[in-house]
């Protein structure tokens, strides 16, 4: 049985045309890191997870990787509200600089605001 979170999983399954063949195989999952985590304990053979966390995970191995064109990009955007907090404005500050963009990369995420400082 797999594990899944459905959203880009399924679209990507469906777009591969297997999405029919293995729903009836497939155990939902209330989010990606209880996926990851059921496969890292062995409750689960394998788990569809992001593969960023997937990658922090030493007790789990990637063995494939849904191609680009199956699903939408996995896009994680950050913006301050109008009464934000200067903590708030700081740690923006922050995510804008080679420190932060070096962080991202380092654990798989494509960083895609060009550093200011």
């Amino acid at each position: 049985m797999i594990k899944i979170n459905a959203g880009y999983a399924k679209a990507a399954l469906e777009r591969l045309n297997a999405w029919a063949a293995v729903e009836p195989k497939m155990a939902m999952a209330e989010n990606v890191r209880l996926a990851l985590s059921m496969v890292a304990r062995g409750e689960a053979p394998l788990g569809i997870v992001y593969e960023t966390d997937a990658k922090i995970e030493p007790a789990v191995k990637v063995i494939g990787v849904f191609p680009d064109n199956t699903h939408d990009p996995i896009i994680y955007p950050v913006a301050l509200t109008a009464n934000a907090k200067s903590d708030a404005v700081q740690y923006l500050s922050f995510l804008r600089t080679p420190t932060a963009k070096s962080v991202f990369e380092k654990y798989g995420f494509n960083f895609l605001v060009k550093p200011t400082s």
